[in-house]
């Protein structure tokens, strides 16, 4: 099943697969009923064909649900780890500073470009190493 999570103020969306759950039922062509566990009582349990995946019965591609611990409202908070780069973009009369953000949460590492300004105001800690060097 795909799910998705939101990383707050970036508003990033990452397709999941979760998983694997059993098929109560066929609803129509292009929708089945899956039979979720209780810790996911909150989500609507029909999919459309497109967000499900078979199940190729690998351990390893099979994330379990009881290592990830989310939110009421079905998110969960993402925690920078290190600012990995910076650069500068030049915009018609301004310039946008960057940095690239290595992101952990419960289980998976990413990387993303985000604005510096708003890393700064959200997570000073990150660039306190950077400052002490000047």
């Amino acid at each position: 099943m795909k799910g998705v999570m939101r990383f707050g103020k970036k508003g990033k969306l990452s397709p999941w697969y979760i998983g694997p759950y059993r098929i109560a039922k066929r609803i129509g062509n292009v929708a089945y009923e899956l039979e979720l566990p209780q810790d996911l009582a909150a989500v609507h349990p029909v999919f459309h064909i497109s967000m499900l995946k078979k199940c190729i019965g690998d351990p390893s591609l099979i994330l379990p649900t009881e290592s990830i611990k989310i939110n009421d409202n079905l998110s969960y908070e993402e925690v920078p780890v290190q600012i990995l780069d910076r650069q500068v973009r030049r915009l018609r009369t301004k310039d946008i500073a960057s940095v690239k953000v290595l992101w952990r949460n419960q289980v998976v590492e990413e990387v993303t470009w985000e604005a510096e300004e708003d890393m700064k105001k959200r997570y000073p800690y990150l660039f306190e190493s950077e400052e002490n060097a000047d």
